[in-house]
């Protein structure tokens, strides 16, 4: 199938809709179109950024509520909570939503650093120059990064293991200078992004493992560093790689 058909799906890629055989069909596709993949990832940010923007403007629950009391019939209520007294009601409804909105920050703050994390995955394997130490010796590399980081860290030995290093590159991830190196495992690329884990470029909570579009990212804190792994390969090839990186440090 032609990209251009595969382009009049986008909208209903990423919208999440289609039936499941044509939604794996379509990251299939990705895999190996970086022009694609490139446009999903482009409308992904766009509706980000509506969301966002849409976040801004939306009127305060303050507002809400006057203006729903303005506007509802005055009706006697069909239910009370005539053994509380009206304060703690009012507490216990404040917390829930508090409670809420606390959860929807955290999973869309979540969602947008894993988004942004496959968009640099993505740019580096569409670049004619996707790295700028290009080596496959550990040895070479990681003295590269030296006095271009504000950090240092250790490289496993791969000679026995399934993975090659092809090289490096200095990336910046929520404004932060980062080591992304790109690795190769069978035909496909992992990157492994290498940050600082200063106190607000993470959300709390952030989960260990998730799947943005067509790819599985793995993420975990070690010396005050945190690394993360995004590839399109199986799960099970990113935690190997994760468990040959953690054997290192």
């Amino acid at each position: 199938m032609s990209c251009e058909t595969w382009r009049d799906k986008l909208d209903t890629y990423v919208d999440g809709f289609g039936s499941p055989a044509d939604q794996d069909a379509f990251e299939a596709h990705l895999r190996t179109c970086p022009g694609c993949a490139a446009d999903a990832i482009s409308r992904l940010q766009m509706k980000r950024l509506t969301r966002a923007a849409a976040a801004r403007y939306s009127p305060s629950p303050e507002f809400r509520a006057r203006l729903e009391e303005g506007i509802s019939p005055k009706c006697p209520p069909r239910w009370t909570f005539g053994w509380m007294p009206r304060f703690a009601v009012a507490s216990i409804l404040l917390v829930l939503m508090a409670l809420g909105v606390t959860l929807w920050f955290r999973h869309t703050t979540r969602a947008e650093a894993f988004a942004e994390l496959v968009d640099l995955h993505v740019a580096t394997l569409a670049s004619s120059n996707p790295v700028d130490v290009v080596s496959t010796d550990r040895h070479t590399v990681k003295p590269w990064f030296q006095g271009r980081l504000p950090f240092t860290f250790n490289l496993p030995d791969l000679q026995n293991s399934p993975f090659k290093l092809l090289g490096g590159r200095v990336a910046y991830f929520e404004q932060n200078p980062a080591a992304q190196l790109l690795l190769q495992v069978r035909s496909h690329h992992l990157s492994v992004f290498i940050v600082q884990d200063r106190p607000g470029i993470f959300p709390i909570g952030m989960g260990s493992t998730a799947r943005e579009l067509a790819f599985n990212i793995e993420t975990w804190t070690d010396g005050g560093l945190r690394y993360i792994i995004v590839s399109d390969v199986a799960p099970s090839d990113v935690h190997d790689l994760r468990q040959l990186l953690q054997s290192a440090q």
